[in-house]
């Protein structure tokens, strides 16, 4: 039996996986009964099971039942468990019971393929060598991955190459992209301060006056990737938050800017912090005030190997129901922490689509958004026909 034979009769036992961990969310390291489900599952399938790591973070271990020159290999499949701190909306009959919590990225379709190949694997071992099932927490910006390998990841359970894979509503189902070199931005977050002299509204020349500072400070920094970065390179320089003033008549004496830096190549990340220095600095001398900046490198580019992105498209193509796998294309402005297990080990991220006829379109972070739960057979049976051919 073929994986997509087998994980197409497992396709309604991983829906109710799936809408199960889609109705009780958990944000990043909270992963407690996400993990635990996780867990147990392995463990009936009688997958050695690891806890631990990164704090909620569970890894399996597959071993083959061949032997074969090189059969001491091993690969990474991880998966993402956590959610984000969101509302829901009231689309599915399925949705949050946790407040604040929403499973809007997909995670909760990516831990389920990952558990359905991993029952199809347990139940094959139709390889020679080892898998490691990597079930990460708080991938949404707290950089699980990281965290897991901070506790030992990779010195336990060493990998040949490791991979992942993302839904993507901006896709058809169907549709895979393997993009080899850098597939997903670094993202760096900033903090300023700005800092001048409060005054009243009605006598603004005794004052500094921080908003028409911070006004200064935007259009400085939104000139950044506009006139001082390559317009063939990508930088996005993004605002998200302007705090200050408690008073319709008084100016605030400091105002408060976040945002965050997108940048794909290394060389440009470097620069685009150098200009945001002197420009927040020198803008907020120039209106007489000063600046504190915090500026906080978050997950570098996720940049995939070149052997083996071919090879992970190769075993993308061969999936039923994949009818296109692209090559070629745009990296997204997005960020991923799978970034740092590219920096340790070769491997690939590839996105999936998941866009139906009538479902599946909505973008992720959107309180609308749900995984399509057709996309669980066809990414659960690459994952495990990328095992079955890495470690044939």
């Amino acid at each position: 039996m073929t994986p997509r034979e087998r994980l197409d009769q497992l396709h309604p036992e991983m829906t109710a996986w799936r809408r199960d961990f889609h109705a009780h969310p958990e944000i990043g390291f909270e992963e407690e009964r996400t993990s635990a489900l996780v867990a147990e599952r392995l463990s009936e399938w009688g997958i050695e099971v690891h806890r631990g790591f990164g704090g909620t973070g569970v890894v399996g271990v597959i071993r083959g039942r061949h032997q074969a020159a090189g059969s001491n290999r091993a690969i990474g499949l991880r998966a993402d468990m956590d959610a984000l701190p969101m509302d829901e909306g009231d689309g599915v009959e399925y949705r949050s019971q946790n407040p604040g919590r929403m499973h809007a990225c997909g995670h909760d379709g990516h831990t389920t393929m990952l558990l359905g190949a991993a029952k199809y694997l347990a139940e094959t071992r139709n390889f020679a060598g080892t898998v490691h099932l990597i079930f990460q927490p708080a991938e949404e910006g707290l950089a699980g991955a990281k965290a897991m390998m901070d506790d030992g990841l990779f010195e336990r359970f060493p990998c040949d190459s490791i991979y992942a894979i993302h839904n993507s509503p901006d896709m058809p189902l169907g549709t895979v992209k393997a993009l080899t070199g850098t597939a997903l931005a670094a993202i760096d977050y900033f903090k300023v301060t700005l800092r001048g002299r409060s005054s009243h509204g009605a006598h603004p020349h005794q004052g500094i006056d921080t908003v028409a500072m911070v006004a200064q400070v935007v259009n400085a920094l939104n000139a950044i990737p506009s006139r001082q970065i390559d317009a063939l390179e990508s930088a996005i320089i993004s605002i998200g938050q302007i705090h200050g003033g408690t008073s319709d008549i008084v100016l605030p004496e400091t105002v408060e800017l976040r945002g965050s830096v997108r940048t794909l190549k290394p060389e440009v990340r470097v620069r685009v912090e150098e200009l945001f220095m002197r420009a927040v600095t020198l803008t907020a001398q120039a209106c007489g005030g000063t600046a504190e900046i915090e500026y906080r490198h978050a997950y570098p580019a996720t940049i995939n190997t070149a052997d083996e992105t071919v090879r992970a498209a190769e075993a993308a193509a061969a999936v039923p129901g994949v009818t296109e796998v692209l090559r070629e294309g745009n990296p997204i402005l997005a960020g991923e922490d799978f970034a740092f297990m590219l920096e340790r080990n070769r491997g690939a991220y590839l996105m999936f689509g998941q866009r139906g006829a009538d479902k599946g379109g909505v973008p992720v972070h959107n309180p609308g958004y749900d995984f399509n739960d057709d996309l669980l057979p066809i990414g659960a049976s690459y994952l495990a026909g990328l095992v079955e051919q890495e470690l044939a």
